[in-house]
């Protein structure tokens, strides 16, 4: 089981699950208000978040998702609290509103390349047999920025974007030096092969070292990174992209230099990003 875990008296949050695809959620503990990060995967994931904080005396007032993907707007209904979405993410929900989720349906949508063999294998996993996914619409949409005050802690929410989902948020805690990214940092798993572009990984590493953080929230990493464990994964970030460009594309060149010029050990980890950059480039 999934166990909340409390990073300061401000901050909780849930470990991400790997088996279906659950996302890290996050609370933000005001002194009016309590803000929860993502609505989890299902009504399932949500119940088990706020059982625990529930423990803590935490209880939530509303919900900011970071996008529009299965895994982190499933448990809205089950959340029973206003939520903030950004017009992509709003636009995207009332696209999955329409859908049927039962096998067959998210089988002819795998076909159609509609949906992934990924998300469909682990919506089938993480809901069972009964599929009924009850998707209400966000309650407060913007479009660039929106600030929040909790009441002695506020959180900023900026869309920015990337690879992973054109609708993409971060949301800055800045008393807490948190910033939670979403999945922005992830590859775009809905094309033929999954891949970064040089371009959107430029400019969104360059927004998300703007903020002034000594904790990164990945939804799908375990436990949220240190300043120094996200310097390293971004420098690996920028320095696969620059090879990329240099070596236009060629992933035997560039594995060769991002070990004898940068001395990064060639583990999967880096081969997958590499190999994330070389299907992107163009």
């Amino acid at each position: 089981m999934q166990t909340l875990q409390k990073l300061s008296k401000r901050l909780y949050y849930l470990p991400s699950y790997q088996k279906t695809d659950r996302p890290i959620l996050a609370a933000i503990v005001g002194n009016d208000q309590t803000l929860f990060i993502d609505a989890g995967n299902s009504s399932s994931h949500a119940r088990l978040f706020k059982e625990q904080l529930a423990s803590q005396q935490v209880f939530g007032d509303i919900v900011a998702i970071t996008h529009w993907h299965w895994d982190h707007v499933f448990g809205l209904s089950e959340m029973d609290m206003p939520s903030i979405a950004n017009s992509m993410t709003f636009d995207n929900i009332k696209v999955l509103q329409k859908y049927s989720w039962e096998n067959q349906a998210l089988d002819e949508r795998v076909q159609k390349g509609i949906e992934i063999p990924f998300c469909a294998d682990a919506i089938k996993l993480e809901l069972g047999r009964n599929r009924e996914v009850n998707l209400p619409d966000p309650t407060i949409i913007f479009d660039k920025q929106l600030k929040l005050n909790l009441g002695g802690v506020t959180c900023m929410i900026e869309h920015v974007g990337g690879d992973h989902s054109p609708d993409s948020n971060i949301l800055y805690i800045p008393e807490e030096k948190a910033l939670f990214l979403g999945d922005c940092l992830y590859a775009n798993m809905y094309a033929e092969k999954w891949h970064y572009t040089i371009e959107n990984m430029s400019m969104l590493l360059e927004k998300i070292e703007s903020y002034d953080a000594n904790f990164y929230f990945l939804s799908h990493h375990a436990a949220p990174l240190t300043k120094d464990e996200f310097s390293s994964f971004a420098f690996l970030l920028k320095t696969s992209a620059l090879l990329t460009k240099k070596h236009k594309g060629k992933r035997e060149a560039i594995a060769v230099d991002i070990s004898k010029e940068f001395g990064l050990e060639l583990t999967d980890d880096v081969a997958e990003v590499i190999g994330y950059f070389v299907n992107g480039y163009v």
